[in-house]
């Protein structure tokens, strides 16, 4: 018998929550086989099987647990089960299906999910119509859908006829480790630093004129697609390099500067707010800029990113744009000093030239310590950013091609 504990995932981290176990107590497991999914005060994690053999748990799911406490036991001496290792091969013929048998079993799998029953005609309407039997009130004897309450459902998209009226239900659920990190930092956030926050705003045609020009081309050489965050993090690397308070931070009675820009990027993740960093942005091509992005939002939603990708970070950018923000406050990532918000780009009216045109525009938010960074330096740093933002071709040299070619 070989037990499994909870392994050590940071020097920092006493305890973890067990998420869910992904192999049931009893069942044979492989040798590095995933079993259980377990969640730190900052990332989500897995266990894999040390050897193969029975699987014994001993905890359960929502358990808060201790680095090094015995979470299951494996006995190795268990013999293998008949038939385990054909699951992994390919299909025999017997078990081949034709797709009207696979999509009626699809609907019989969703219909126990929800733990009700239906008749056959209400379970052949589920399955042609791919409806969430979630969204149906079974009217039937014993809690059977009928064929009438799946048309209803049908016919009253997005509520559940006759239920949400009146209700006054109320629920307690646990806050996860993740969230519990998110809510101290962020109060810690706004009780040490003096925060204070200054906006601009962005005309984005000259961006979406490039990205429009540029997007196939660029997918097709490098890829990954042309985005936003790019030329976000492009222009913020130079401004940063321009104005290194607002790359520093403090550290007792020391300012801390740095010569790099590791650019961290808030991803909404399934578990909470998580903000993984990608390291030396101001090195970085475009290209690179964008496969980082996607590579770390991709990890940040499959709950795989590593205790090192989400350490340190000079600087932070939160897009809330995509849940459609038009402006915000954002709060600053300690221990930094300064966080950019973008936000929801949006066409208004603005004066060009003493005439009244029609732009795409993006609210900006720059959030800083005052501590460290005084008006004039927050203020210009936005303003360069913009500056970048609005003329892409200076983010080849950071300033004007003539200007670079007369070192002026």
């Amino acid at each position: 018998m070989i037990d499994i504990k909870v392994p050590t995932v940071g020097e920092s981290i006493s305890e973890v929550t067990l998420l869910k176990w992904t192999r049931k107590d009893g069942e044979y497991v492989e040798r590095d086989e995933v079993i259980a999914e377990l969640e730190s005060e900052k990332a989500t994690f897995e266990v894999n099987a040390e050897k193969a053999g029975v699987l014994k748990t001993a905890a359960a799911e929502g358990d808060t647990l201790k680095i090094g406490d015995v979470m299951a036991s494996i006995d190795e001496t268990a013999a293998k089960p008949a038939g385990a290792a054909a699951s992994n091969g390919a299909p025999t013929e017997a078990k081949k299906e034709t797709p009207a048998k696979t999509e009626e079993k699809k609907a019989v799998a969703e219909t126990k999910t929800a733990d009700v029953k239906a008749t056959p005609v209400a379970s052949a309407i589920i399955a042609d119509k791919k409806v969430d039997v979630k969204t149906i009130t079974p009217s039937g004897t014993g809690g059977k859908i009928l064929k009438d309450d799946v048309l209803s459902a049908l016919n009253n998209p997005g509520r559940k006829p006759g239920a949400g009226l009146f209700t006054r239900n109320e629920k307690a659920e646990k806050m996860s480790n993740l969230r519990k990190t998110v809510s101290r930092r962020l109060v810690e956030a706004k009780n040490t630093t003096a925060m204070l926050t200054t906006f601009n705003e962005v005309n984005m045609q000259p961006i979406m004129d490039i990205r429009a020009k540029y997007k196939d081309k660029f997918k097709e050489v490098h890829g990954v697609n042309l985005g936003f965050m790019s030329f976000f993090t492009k222009a913020c690397t130079y401004a940063l390099q321009e104005w290194p308070a607002v790359n520093a931070y403090i550290d007792g009675e020391n300012i801390i500067y740095h010569d790099y820009c590791d650019i961290s990027i808030a991803v909404s993740a399934p578990k909470g707010l998580v903000v993984p960093v990608i390291r030396n942005a101001e090195s970085l091509s475009m290209a690179d800029i964008e496969k980082k992005v996607v590579e770390l939002a991709t990890k940040a939603r499959d709950s795989k990113l590593s205790m090192e990708e989400m350490t340190g970070g000079t600087f932070t950018i939160t897009n809330g744009g995509v849940f459609g923000s038009l402006m915000s406050t954002p709060i600053i990532n300690i221990p930094q000093s300064a966080i950019l918000g973008m936000h929801k780009i949006e066409e208004r009216a603005v004066v060009e030239n003493k005439q009244i045109v029609i732009r795409p525009m993006m609210y900006v938010a720059l959030s800083y310590d005052h501590r460290i960074i005084d008006g004039r330096e927050s203020v210009s740093f936005l303003v360069r950013v913009k500056e970048l933002l609005e003329n892409p071709e200076l983010l080849l040299f950071g300033k004007d091609p003539v200007k670079a070619l007369l070192e002026v």
